[in-house]
């Protein structure tokens, strides 16, 4: 509270963005996140599509109550002709359903030293779904944008405090990248009305980029004739290594595979346990600018590396791609490694390069596992 306590200021609520000094736990603030958001399971990465309740989940402020009756999208700033849609409008436009893999921006945040405070990730935080909706360039072709458009900002019905700012949540988007067919306005989520959750009545699905620039709770699309400069695209999300730097913004998802931990966990540390013998591996693998291209796997703590197999191609481009291979273990303990390289020869590094936000971070993903001697 403000020191007279009458008057008191945002600046006296909000937390500052803040790195975790040596040996400092996972606070309080941290928890509260944690126990409103969550990530997906790992063992239902087994899952082509992640269903709705076991996709990850990162909720900025409250989750808010819409009345569908009463919602409509406002499409307005730099176009010929301001609309303003119902949902009911909007579901009698031409629909498209494309299955997309979605990943918070900051997963892997938690095991950066030092941690930058905020949610504490693990590697969690990803989830793939199949949403139906509008793509974006038909309403904006409605909207008819004007030829010195640069941004469409959109704005999510989610309002709250974040560095002692007070806003809507908003994320600018370059009118360039509203023009691909996949880019959605989406009403439904694996064939059913987004849960509240997940933004309903209107999100924003925006394929191939982190799940910050899929707004949700969709109210306002405004085209603009200059860059976006609003909190969430030129404070929060973009990558720094000094506190003072202007960064560069945080888009695209690089490379990541995730394995589903074999055998079974311990239930406080999830390490893993299997018995001697031949171990099915598996998991997920995906990437934003270009397809997943190899996979390799390590039992060794990364010393050596074999290639997975890759299932075969779906026709899903923005979605995750499942590889398998074996494992034979030996009674010991060991680290199993596994890492993806896309199209472009993009991969991930054995560690992750630190950042003040814990952005973008695709560092190779460990299992620690031990094997048990064979009992007979």
């Amino acid at each position: 509270m403000h020191p007279d306590g009458m008057n008191p200021k945002l600046s006296d609520i909000s937390l500052p963005s803040r790195l975790a000094a040596e040996g400092e736990g996972i606070g309080m603030e941290e928890l509260a996140l944690a126990a409103r958001n969550h990530g997906l399971p790992l063992e239902a990465l087994r899952h082509d599509v992640t269903p709705p309740g076991l996709h990850y989940l990162l909720t900025h402020y409250d989750i808010p109550h819409v009345d569908p009756g009463m919602w409509s999208l406002r499409v307005g700033g730099l176009v010929g002709t301001p609309l303003a849609l119902t949902l009911d409008e909007l579901k009698a436009m031409p629909s498209r359903t494309v299955r997309v893999t979605m990943e918070c921006a900051g997963n892997g945040r938690a095991a950066l030293v030092p941690r930058p405070v905020s949610q504490p990730w693990l590697v969690e935080a990803v989830g793939t779904a199949e949403w139906t909706g509008v793509p974006l360039r038909d309403v904006l072709e409605r909207a008819k944008p004007g030829e010195d458009g640069v941004d469409v900002v959109f704005t999510g019905a989610d309002h709250g405090i974040e560095r002692g700012v007070e806003q809507d949540y908003r994320r600018g988007l370059p009118l360039a990248e509203t023009r691909g067919e996949d880019v959605l306005l989406a009403y439904a989520m694996n064939g059913a009305d987004l849960p509240p959750q997940h933004g309903f009545p209107l999100r924003l699905i925006v394929p191939g980029w982190y799940g910050m620039a899929s707004v949700k709770w969709l109210c306002d699309l405004e085209v603009t004739g200059s860059a976006f400069t609003g909190f969430q695209n030129a404070v929060a999300y973009r990558v720094r290594h000094g506190e003072d730097e202007d960064g560069e913004p945080v888009s695209w998802m690089a490379p990541r595979a995730l394995l589903i931990p074999p055998g079974f966990p311990d239930f406080l540390s999830r390490h893993r346990i299997v018995r001697p013998g031949t171990v099915e591996l598996a998991g997920r693998a995906w990437s934003g600018r270009a397809p997943v291209s190899e996979v390799e796997v390590s039992a060794d703590g990364g010393e050596h590396w074999w290639s997975a197999t890759l299932a075969a191609e779906t026709g899903h481009r923005w979605a995750w791609r499942r590889w398998t291979t074996t494992w034979e273990a030996r009674p010991g303990q060991h680290e199993l490694s596994v890492r993806a390289v896309d199209g472009s020869g993009n991969g991930q590094p054995a560690r992750q390069a630190w950042n003040r936000r814990g952005f973008a971070n695709n560092a190779v993903h460990r299992v620690r596992v031990t094997c048990l001697a064979d009992q007979g």
